[in-house]
Order: structure tokens, then C-alpha cells, then sequence
């Protein structure tokens, strides 16, 4: 009963999204009636991104503290991050490029039909620079409450936090208000998220039907499609992690230890929930104690296999439901995966919405496309999950094998 409890708001979630479906499937055009229920979530939930980006990077950066270990771990564990992240994003990458997800023959009318009454800006020609420069930072503090500048918001985020962190006490007043409004933020969220049920239904029956089945097809076939990417990287590159780290021994030391992790990952469906279980399980496969609190400590936070992974379904997704792969290069894909997934990791709260209005926004689609992303994060939130918590044991593996050399086990 305690399992079933913790995907209690999946199940009801996945649910709306079923029944939206076959309403939207039977109802046909008709289902465009339900529009105004699914515009009153999005528009809910788009009202609370700004705040929620500069709350909880603030108070993240802000609340860092250098770990109790030695620098040679701390790097080469961010190292090993970076390098298990590309390898996932390139297995995403492979099973999305080789499959295609959704099927559409009017993706320019979908965009067009999501595009909100948001004003335009004329394109102009700008050099590398100039692009960067308009991309991480604005000319007017009002500009900063604009969804249309996320990126500038993130960095302007990260520099008040060093600010604060500079201040030291100073900014324990300031601190302590962060804290009341992300308090206050998160339970305006929750009310949000009882009516996420209907919302997204009626979102779902009415793209369904005015669009065709086509959309229903590519969620199911989206799942299966990453379900089986978590399987192949579960067994197949958590192994070779293993062997890299510690041989046939590495291996058999990692898949005698891991289950429980597994379990309370699929259990609890939650990595912070899963680090204690997590921390013991990955000092029995043979990890030293201070190796293993740091990584999984840290990869809690900042390291995610299985949400890069689902970055670039998402981002997949959006590509072959709105235009195909006409105008957008794999490194794109990769880049923007990584970015979108790393750059807000770090995030307590709230970071799978940033994530996503970063990927909408750095592809430059109508931001009403979220709640496309919302229902995707939803179906592959179990084994997305399991990925995150596991790839932390092998990452602190791989690291014990490059601070301590190769008989790190013995």
C-alpha cells in the first residue's frame, strides 16, 4: 500500500491523460470544446516558472557548501559526470534518430495552433557574440520576469546567489525570505497540481482530436521506445561502467549490490528518497565510505542518466511532432540536451519544468508545447528514475578507480 501510495498522483495523472485520449478519439473536432480546462493549467503553471527559477537556483547556489573531502574526488567525480552524461545523451541520441516517435502530417499547424499571443521580435542578423551576449542577459531588470529570457534569468540566478554567498551573514535576512516565498511558491504549485488531472486531460482530448490519433500513437511508442533504451542502459553500459572500474570482479561485486537500490528507486520513485539506500549499497559493492557519500551525495543533485536520456526524447519528440529533422543537427539535439538537463540538475524543486521551458525555449517553439513535455516526463518518470539512482553507484565506482588505481577493490 505504501508503494502504491507514492505513485498515487502518477496514476491519477496517467489516467486523465488515458481518458482525455479515447475522449479525444471518439469526440473528434468536437473535443476542441475542453481547450479552455487545458489553457487554464498551462497558463497557471507558466505563471509561476519566473519566480521559481530564481528562487530555487538562488537559494541553491547560495546553500552549497565545499564538501568535507579532498579536491582530487571532488573533480574527478564532476569529471565522471560529465563523461556518463555524454554517453547517455548519445544513446538517447541513437534511439530516438533510429525511431521515429510521432508521426505527423500538419506539425507547422500544430505549432501554429499552440503559439500564443506573445509579442514578436524581428529577426535581425547577429554574429556568435552578439547572440550570446542578447541569450545570458538583458537591458532591462523588467525583461527579467519575461519567460522569453530564461537563460539570461538562470545566470543572473547563479550570480545573486555567489552574491549572497560573498555577503555571508549579511544575506541571512535575504535568505530567509527566499525561503518563505519558495515555501509559499511550492504549496501555490501543489493547489496547481490537483487540477493537473483535468487540465491535462482535456489538454490531451483536445489535441487528440483535433489532430488525430497520431499524437496518442507517438506517446506510446515514445515509451516503449525509452523504456527499452533504460533496459539496454541498465544491463549493457552499467556493466561495462562496472568492468571499466573493477573487471569481471567490478561486475560481480555491482550486480550483487544494486537491487536495493533498484528497488527503492522504482519504490519511492525518487532519487532523494533513494540516496541513503543508495550511499549503503554502493559502499557494499566494495566503494571507499568518502568516494561513496561524495558521489552519490552530489549525483543526487547534479548527475541524471536517465533525465539527459529524456531530455532528448523530449526534445525528439517536439522535433517530429512539429517539423521533422529538416533544420536541426544532432550536436543541436545534444547540446541543448545536456544544457537543459546539467544547468538546472542542481535544482531541488521545480527543475523538470525549467528543463522543459528551456528545451521549448532554445528550440524556439510556442511555449504552450509544455504541457507535451509535462505528459512525457509523467510516462517515463519510473525507469527514468532508476537510471538517475544506479548511474550514481557506477559513477562512484569509475571514480574509486581513478583516485585509488585499478586495485581500488582489493
Amino acid at each position: 500500500m505504501k508503494k502504491l501510495k507514492n505513485y498515487k498522483s502518477m496514476i491519477i495523472l496517467l489516467g486523465a491523460i488515458i481518458i482525455g485520449g479515447i475522449v479525444g478519439l471518439i469526440w473528434g473536432e468536437g473535443a476542441s470544446a475542453l481547450s479552455p480546462f487545458g489553457d487554464l493549467f498551462l497558463n497557471m503553471l507558466l505563471i509561476v516558472v519566473v519566480p521559481l527559477i530564481f528562487l530555487t537556483i538562488t537559494s541553491s547556489i547560495y546553500k552549497m557548501k565545499q564538501p568535507k573531502r579532498i579536491g582530487k574526488i571532488l573533480v574527478t567525480t564532476f569529471l565522471v559526470f560529465l563523461m556518463t552524461s555524454v554517453v547517455a545523451v548519445l544513446i538517447g541520441v541513437v534511439s530516438t534518430y533510429s525511431f521515429k516517435l510521432v508521426d505527423t502530417k500538419n506539425g507547422e499547424q500544430i505549432k501554429e495552433s499552440l503559439a500564443l499571443d506573445d509579442e514578436t521580435t524581428e529577426s535581425t542578423e547577429l554574429n556568435v557574440l552578439d547572440r550570446t551576449v542578447q541569450a545570458v542577459s538583458v537591458n532591462d531588470f523588467a525583461k527579467l520576469l519575461s519567460r522569453d529570457n530564461m537563460i539570461a534569468l538562470i545566470v543572473v540566478s547563479i550570480l545573486v546567489g555567489i552574491a549572497m554567498s560573498v555577503s555571508k551573514e549579511k544575506a541571512d535576512p535575504f535568505f530567509k525570505f527566499i525561503e518563505s516565498a519558495t515555501d509559499i511558491l511550492m504549496n501555490f504549485i501543489k493547489i496547481i497540481m490537483y487540477y493537473a488531472p483535468i487540465g491535462l486531460g482535456c489538454y490531451f482530448a483536445a489535441m487528440v482530436g483535433t489532430f488525430g490519433g497520431s499524437i496518442a500513437v507517438g506517446y506510446i511508442k515514445t515509451f516503449i521506445i525509452y523504456l527499452l533504451t533504460s533496459v539496454f542502459f541498465y544491463f549493457v553500459i552499467y556493466s561495462l561502467f562496472a568492468f571499466i572500474s573493477g573487471g569481471k570482479l567490478g561486475v560481480k561485486r555491482f550486480w550483487s549490490n544494486i537491487i536495493p537500490s533498484t528497488i527503492t528507486s522504482l519504490a519511492t520513485c525518487s532519487s532523494a528518497a533513494s540516496m541513503p539506500v543508495n550511499i549503503e549499497c554502493t559502499k557494499k559493492i566494495g566503494v571507499s565510505p568518502d568516494v561513496a557519500e561524495t558521489t552519490v551525495s552530489l549525483g543526487t543533485s547534479f548527475h541524471k542518466d536517465g533525465s539527459v536520456i529524456g531530455s532528448v526524447f523530449k526534445i525528439m519528440f517536439l522535433v517530429y511532432l512539429f517539423n521533422g529533422m529538416g533544420d536541426i543537427s544532432i550536436f543541436k539535439i545534444m547540446g541543448i540536451a545536456l544544457v537543459a538537463t546539467l544547468l538546472v540538475t542542481a535544482v531541488p524543486i521545480g527543475g523538470g519544468t525549467i528543463s522543459e521551458m528551456l528545451i521549448i525555449t532554445m528550440l524556439g517553439y510556442p511555449v504552450a508545447a509544455l504541457p507535451i513535455l509535462t505528459i512525457i516526463a509523467t510516462i517515463i518518470d519510473s525507469p527514468a528514475t532508476i537510471l538517475n539512482v544506479v548511474g550514481d553507484s557506477a559513477s562512484a565506482m569509475i571514480t574509486n578507480r581513478i583516485v585509488d588505481g585499478k586495485d581500488w577493490l582489493k
